[in-house]
């Protein structure tokens, strides 16, 4: 099991974490809530935006400065391509309770990702699960598609990190003077190398605070042998999805459609009969 141990200094941790607290926002349409239990006395806020129980679902982990309730716009657009999108927070973000910490975010993770789906199986949410992680979030969904390869059906990586000693000298934190190694860290060029299953990397062409460089060297370490990359022109660490618009959900879709079979010349052949 990973240590990450160094990683928990206050700190190292008052970097990597931006939690905001807030009350339970109203539910959008079609959104639905579920509160997991991690350990006594600490709960992980999770919203799902669900449009069809069939159609496929995304279990998505966000970025260190953004909350569930920040996804009530982002998961209705989703929803309009065919794709349920389940989003978790962290532990003190949004109405969740506790303290975030590199050790329990990977140990939480692994709990989010079998009580979703215990709650979209006793649910009769059948569609095919996807991971997906923003930023900081990519260490969760990579961390859990390498243990958990057999039990979804891709990956989508969108503004995602390689290496932490460069992105934590990017963000004011010399980790060499913490006598920290890399192996040491979120370890996700080790991690995605252990991936199978079809991946998909996003990134921001100008993204100031995780180069595209990050991304290529994700793209090229991931052991899956179908995987895409797309940078988006104009886009920055946060402007992804404002710049691309519609065709951000679209690019998603095609992916997840490609792999679920969706989009086969068989089953195109056979809606024109």
């Amino acid at each position: 099991m990973a240590d990450y141990t160094k990683l928990d200094r206050p700190e190292i941790l008052s970097h990597i974490f931006y939690p905001r607290q807030e009350s339970i926002t109203p539910l959008p349409p079609g959104a639905t809530d579920l509160n997991v239990t991690m350990e006594p006395g600490v709960i992980i806020g999770c919203r799902f935006y669900i449009c069809d129980s069939t159609a496929p679902c995304i279990l998505y982990f966000h970025g260190n400065g953004e909350t569930v309730s920040d996804h009530d716009s982002i998961g209705p657009l989703y929803n309009e391509v065919g794709i349920n999108l389940l989003v978790t927070d962290y532990r003190g973000y949004g109405w969740s309770t506790g303290q975030p910490s590199v050790t329990t975010m990977f140990s939480d993770g692994e709990i989010l990702f079998q009580e979703s789906r215990k709650w979209m199986e006793e649910n009769g949410c059948t569609g095919a699960l996807f991971l997906m992680g923003r930023s900081l979030g990519s260490a969760c969904a990579i961390d859990l598609a390498a243990k958990y390869s057999d039990e979804i059906k891709g990956v989508i990586i969108e503004s995602g990190f390689a290496d932490t000693l460069p992105l934590a000298c990017s963000l004011g934190l010399e980790l060499d003077e913490h006598d920290i190694a890399e192996d040491e860290c979120f370890n996700n060029v080790a991690k995605i190398a252990l991936i199978t299953k079809p991946t998909f990397i996003l990134h921001g062409a100008r993204d100031e605070i995780i180069p595209a460089a990050e991304a290529e060297i994700l793209q090229s370490c991931c052991g899956a042998k179908s995987k895409e990359f797309q940078v988006v022109p104009g886009a920055d660490h946060n402007s992804i999805i404002a710049v691309a618009g519609k065709l951000y959900f679209q690019a998603i879709k095609q992916f997840i459609d490609k792999i679920t079979g969706v989009s086969s010349w068989r089953k195109r052949r056979k809606a024109t009969k």
